[in-house]
């Protein structure tokens, strides 16, 4: 479990759709390997981020930019004892295809072709949505999203290269999702799996982790948090939703879900009940609403940390 002095913020701005934020500072924190269905965009502010990839591990330090495309595996973790802090914004698939089709001659799905890049003003916009966004100021939050976007699709931008004929492999493995994904409540297991799409276990074991970047045990936790995401945001209690994709308990739910999202599932559904109930208030002035914004945040030591912390 993260330890003393972390603390997280993981949410959304309701005049910003498409678009998820996390500020956090990590010490001891480790994100297992996981996936997103939309981009990450991440900026250091302070120590070192090491960050595992299907074929590399990079180092994020204040002014790099780390880019991750969609449904691509990783881990991120501490490189030293004095954690990281971090901006990241998770746009999705829909937003930065907009966006690239309006400044960019990319046609097709949109790809960063790096992982990571050495780029302060770019890390330095990152860190500005996220300012803007927690002051309320919808027009520079929106303006400042649009421009580090083309800014790095410019620069980094590429089309997904076509995807070479599936293999017999890919073809199980892709197989192996759907049954999990259709029975996520109650999976088979791996040998059991396997045999019923007339392959070995061990030959289904490498074929998944190379379609997908990691084992079907940890694609499905990554897929179960995905839904249970969804759940909560629609106001399923976290204990119901635990049930609904299949932990034991609200406790499995919120060993995986901190590991992998880096927040509990109560504090992510206190953020996204706030942005509904922002969404619903009238809009007031600038100055006013600015006034009113407290960010929360979530402290690992003392849940729900100082509403305002100092900013990384």
């Amino acid at each position: 479990m993260a330890g003393e002095g972390e603390w997280a913020r993981h949410w959304q701005y309701e005049r910003l759709p498409g678009l998820d934020l996390l500020r956090a500072r990590y010490l001891r924190h480790t994100f297992p390997r996981h996936s997103h269905d939309g981009y990450v965009l991440g900026a250091v502010s302070r120590g070192v981020e090491e960050v595992g990839m299907p074929d590399d591990t990079v180092h994020a330090r204040p002014g790099t930019v780390v880019m991750i495309n969609p449904e691509v595996a990783h881990t991120a973790r501490a490189a030293g004892p004095d954690g990281w802090s971090y901006s990241t914004l998770y746009p999705s698939a829909r937003v930065v295809g907009e966006i690239a089709a309006e400044t960019t001659t990319i046609r097709g799905t949109v790809s960063f072709g790096e992982t990571i890049v050495t780029d302060p003003q770019a890390a330095h916009l990152v860190r500005e949505v996220h300012r803007a966004a927690e002051q309320g100021n919808a027009l520079a939050a929106d303006s400042l999203l649009r421009i580090v976007l083309a800014r790095l699709l410019r620069d980094h931008g590429t089309a997904l290269a076509p995807r070479p004929l599936r293999s017999a492999g890919a073809s199980a493995a892709a197989r192996a999702r759907e049954v999990l994904e259709e029975g996520m409540t109650d999976p088979p297991s791996l040998e059991t799996l396997a045999a019923d799409l007339g392959t070995s276990s061990f030959a289904l074991l490498r074929a998944f982790r190379d379609a997908y970047g990691m084992p079907p045990h940890a694609w499905l936790t990554n897929a179960r948090v995905r839904v249970a995401r969804r759940l909560l945001e629609k106001g399923t209690a976290p204990a119901e939703a635990a049930v609904a994709v299949g932990f034991t308990d609200q406790p499995h739910l919120n060993r995986h879900f901190t590991r992998i999202v880096g927040v509990p599932p109560g504090a992510y559904q206190r953020e996204r009940k706030n942005v509904q109930e922002t969404a619903q208030r009238p809009l007031v002035l600038s100055e006013t609403w600015q006034n009113r914004q407290h960010p929360q945040t979530y402290d690992h030591r003392t849940a729900p940390a100082p509403s305002t912390p100092t900013r990384p």
